[in-house]
Formats: structure tokens, sequence, C-alpha cells
């Protein structure tokens, strides 16, 4: 008796077959420099579809372990990780992952856009790193506050190193049991030590990648005042010199059992009178300085989000194509092709904002526009990963629940990014805060205001016509112009009162708005380039999101029609 068996889902080489990403690149680096950055992305893309696949799997099928003690009762604090784990480990610092913006010749080459190649790193390399990415991210934040605040650290040239044997991550001890993300109440102290250190106490309850050989720590310093602003970061080294025993009073109490993120190593720390060094002065209120790694690391979680739902989606496809329901391939199918073209257009908004925000990052790190791009682009992409990966598993039917196949990963690692960072109430407050800084929201505003122009003068004319049911190009602009000045409306009245209960309780709702008419603004300014050098592909993206997102307009007939041209 002969038995059927589904081809298992493949996976297209991640750079080449990125048009969006490839036109991304062009338009904000421009030719030259993207050529510039062709070879070291072309290699990380061979990576990913070789060894860095079977390293992802092999991370997630053996999961860290901790040994406490060894056998005649000595603490050892000892993490073990998979073989995966540290390929992983050795190609993020091979491929420079973390230290390509801290590189004189990558600087001397692409400026600024040195941030928009480490985040199409980032985009190729994060769904098959076993959330590698995770460390990554904590140590490009480490870096950065570093960077910012003591340069000649020794701990500076390890983080970006491109030398697996000396890299090294960092992990990000900020969270404790009776606070959660209100780190106001954190009670962990720290109190001047010998020879310039500090002595830290407390218990950290939430501890990424606890492997790493260093953290970064909220700590009170001894006289300081109450409050998050009063907390002070420091710089934890996780082992004792000779690289192996555990720091002085340093305890990994548990690792975590966790949902997802189950390569990554998370564990609950004690900290009693462990030595650690400030960043920057320990005296002045340190919350602002650790904001500079926080910043980075919402970046990153935005990052993972868009290269998850990319990369969902790129299965999702190759299953249609070699599915059969029906009497026909199910890529023929049109509500299939309508609802696959939905996640197409979904995907290039994530990627959209998250592209956007590493480009701010590498013009102004501490700029207005990105003060509020930064958790707007977490929040948003983040909800919509968890829902593009609920999708991508229905695609695959029973076999999208069944663990040994791998698509349930994608659900469960999605879980974490409206987490991670902030949750989305906690970034929507954030929001509300970020609207009464600086600039505030003008500069969102004003892009949508381009866009909206950009729908009617600079699009396709036939996308006007037939080749986009309902209103076209008109109806694009109207989404735009109508929620931009909702907008503005409520964005005034939640900046002249912040702290109103009304404009509390309506702060996701603003929040979601916002990220959804910015992604609207980027994809029709994107798309406005393309158009102008032949390729209408994003201007459907971004038409597609608009009259959908920002219009509520059903869009199902024409996701089925341009799908082709959405994928």
């Amino acid at each position: 008796m002969s038995r059927f068996v589904q081809d298992s889902p493949a996976l297209r080489d991640p750079y080449t077959s990125d048009w969006l990403l490839q036109g991304w690149l062009d338009r904000i680096l421009g030719p030259d420099g993207h050529a510039a950055a062709k070879g070291r992305l072309a290699a990380l893309s061979a990576d990913v579809l070789g060894p860095l696949r079977a390293a992802h799997h092999d991370a997630e099928t053996h999961p860290p372990t901790l040994t406490r003690f060894d056998p005649w009762g000595a603490r050892v604090e000892r993490v073990d990780v998979s073989a995966g784990w540290d390929t992983q480990r050795a190609a993020a610092a091979r491929h420079a992952v973390v230290a390509l913006p801290y590189q004189r010749d990558a600087r001397d080459t692409w400026g600024p856009g040195t941030r928009v190649v480490q985040h199409a790193l980032l985009h190729l390399w994060g769904p098959e790193s076993a959330t590698f990415s995770c460390p990554v991210a904590m140590a490009d934040g480490a870096a950065a506050l570093l960077a910012a605040a003591d340069p000649t650290s020794p701990w500076l040239a390890r983080l970006t190193s491109t030398d697996p044997a000396v890299a090294v991550t960092s992990g990000q001890w900020m969270t404790e049991s009776q606070g959660g993300s209100d780190i106001a109440g954190s009670t962990t102290a720290a109190r001047p030590g010998p020879d310039g250190t500090w002595l830290l106490t407390g218990d950290k309850w939430f501890c990424s990648a606890i492997d790493s050989a260093m953290a970064v720590a909220l700590a009170r310093p001894a006289g300081a005042g109450p409050g998050s602003r009063n907390l002070a970061p420091f710089l934890v080294p996780r082992y004792a010199a000779d690289g192996v025993t555990p720091a002085p009073g340093l305890q990994v109490l548990r690792l975590k059992d966790k949902l997802g993120t189950r390569a990554v190593p998370t564990g609950e720390v004690r900290l009693d009178d462990t030595p650690a060094i400030p960043i920057g002065d320990a005296g002045v209120p340190g919350l602002a300085r650790m904001m500079t790694l926080v910043v980075v690391t919402r970046l990153h979680n935005a990052a993972a989000a868009a290269g998850g739902m990319r990369r969902g989606l790129e299965y999702a496809l190759s299953h249609a194509a070699n599915r059969r329901v029906a009497g026909g391939v199910l890529a023929d199918n049109p509500l299939h092709r309508a609802t696959l073209g939905g996640l197409a257009v979904d995907a290039a908004g994530a990627h959209a904002l998250a592209a956007h925000a590493f480009t701010l990052l590498g013009e102004d790190p501490t700029g207005d526009e990105l003060r509020l791009v930064a958790p707007l682009a977490k929040l948003t992409t983040g909800r919509l990963a968890v829902a593009s990966a609920s999708e991508y598993l229905e695609a695959f039917g029973g076999a999208g629940y069944v663990e040994d196949t791998g698509i349930p990963r994608l659900l469960r690692d999605a879980q974490v990014l409206p987490i991670w960072e902030g949750t989305t109430n906690v970034l929507s407050v954030d929001v509300l805060r970020a609207l009464t800084t600086g600039a505030g929201a003008r500069p969102l505003l004003h892009r949508a205001e381009i866009a909206a122009d950009a729908a009617v003068t600079r699009l396709p004319s036939h996308l006007s016509g037939g080749a986009l049911s309902g209103a076209g190009l008109t109806g694009v602009a109207e989404a735009v112009i109508a929620a931009t000045r909702r907008l503005a409306a409520d964005v005034e009245t939640a900046a002249a009162d912040p702290r109103d209960s009304r404009v509390v309780a309506g702060a996701r709702e603003l929040a979601l708005r916002l990220g959804n008419t910015l992604t609207a603004a980027l994809l029709l300014e994107h798309a406005a380039w393309a158009a102008d050098r032949g390729d209408d592909r994003p201007a459907l993206l971004a038409s597609l999101w608009t009259l959908r997102r920002l219009g509520g307009a059903e869009v199902s007939a024409d996701l089925h029609t341009h799908f082709d041209q959405l994928i």
C-alpha cells in the first residue's frame, strides 16, 4: 500500500527572493551602497540556507540546562547549551550582526546607513537563529550604552568583536518579580565596594541569555531617591576572572520554562554583594542612560517581528504551491490567495516600520522622531507578528499544529514579541509621553501629509482605474487624509493632558492608529520612489495596506487578483 507524503516547505534564498528588501536597500543606501553590502548579505543568506538552519533545529530540540552544583557540592551555576546555540553565537560574530554599526570602515562606507545594513542582516538571519537574535539585541544595546557612557571599556571591544573566540553577548537584568515593567519599585541595591567597583544585592526575575559573559543591570545606588529615574545601569560580569567560576555572590536560581524561545537560556538571578561596574556616574540619575539600551532592543524586537513574518510567509507560500486541495493546487484557490496576499501586505508593513526605525537610529539615535517611532514600531509589529503567525499555522492545517513540523514554533516564538521590551499597554503609555517631548507627532503627521499627496500625484495612474477595485488611489489618498486629520486632533488632546483617565484609557487605540498611519506613509513613500523607476508592486502593497488598515475597505478581491505581484 502506497502512502502519501506531503513535501516539507522549502525556503528560497531569503535575500535574492525578497524584492521588497532589495528595493528598500536601493532607495535608502543608493545603488552603490547596496552594491557594497551585497557580498555580506549574500554570505549570510547562504549560511541561513545551510548550516544555520541545522543549528537552529539543533538548538530548538536541545534546550539549555542548569547545573547549580558539582558532584561534591561546589557551586558552579553552569548553563549548558547545545552545539547549535554555539554555532549561532559564532555566526553572529562572524557576520558582524552586532559589530557592524561600531566598525569604522562600515561607517566610512555607509555612514548612518550602517544601521540599515545591520537591519537587513537581522531580517535575513533572525528567523533561523533559534532566537539568538535575543542576546544579539541585548549585546547591541549594551554596546550602544557603553559607546556613549564609557567608550574605552574593554567590554565594548568584546561586544563588538567579529572573532568568535573573543566576542561576547550581554544580558539585560531589569525586571523584578514585584514590579515587572514597573521598575520604579525595584529593590536591587548598589553600594560602593573596593577598587572603584560597586556591590549589587537583589533578585532579578527575567534574565534572558543567562549564559552571556556580562549583563546590564538596573539598581538603586546608595543614597539615591525613590522612583525609576534614580535607578542606574551597572555592568555585571557573569563569571569570575577564569571565565568559568560564577561571579562572587551570583546565583542562577532556576531556568524559565517558557511558552516559546526555548533555545534561549532565561533564568532568575540572585545577587548578593556581586561586583559590578557603574556605566556612567552612579551618583547621577541613570534611567535616561539606560534608555539608550532599551531603544536599541525595542528596535531589534521590531526587526525580529518583521523578519519572522516574512519567513513564515515563505513557508506558507511553499506549502501552498505543493499542496493539492479539492482537485487543484492550494496556491490557485482564490480564498487562500487572498489570505496569503493579506499576510504579504502585513509583512511589508512590518518591514517598513522596522527598517525606518533602524534608519532613524543611524541618523540620530536620540532624536525626537525616533523617540516616538521606537515604541510605535515595537508595539505595532509585535501585534502583527502574533496575528500573522496564527494564520501561518492555520495555512498548514493539522500539520501546523504538530510540533515536529516546526511550524508551531512560529506562533510560540511570536507571542513574546508584544511582551519583551514592554507590553502593548506599557508602550502605549510611553507613546503618550513621547507626544509631549520635543517635536512629538509632528514628523509623523508631516510624513502622512506628503504620502497622501504622493498617492495622487506620483503613483501609477492605472491603479486608480481597473487595477484596484473601489475608489483606487483617490480612496488611498482620502483614507490617509482622514486618518491624519483625526490623529492630529487626538494627538493634540492627548498631549495637552496625557494623564487624563480618558486619554490613558484610549492610549492603545491611539498608538495603533499612529503605527498604522506611519506604516501607510512609509509604504507610500517607498511606492512613489519605486513607481518612478517602473516598479508598481510597492504601490499595490501600499494601497492595499492603506485601504484596509486606514480606510476599513474590503480588499479581498484585490488581494486575490494581485497575489502574484504581492509576493
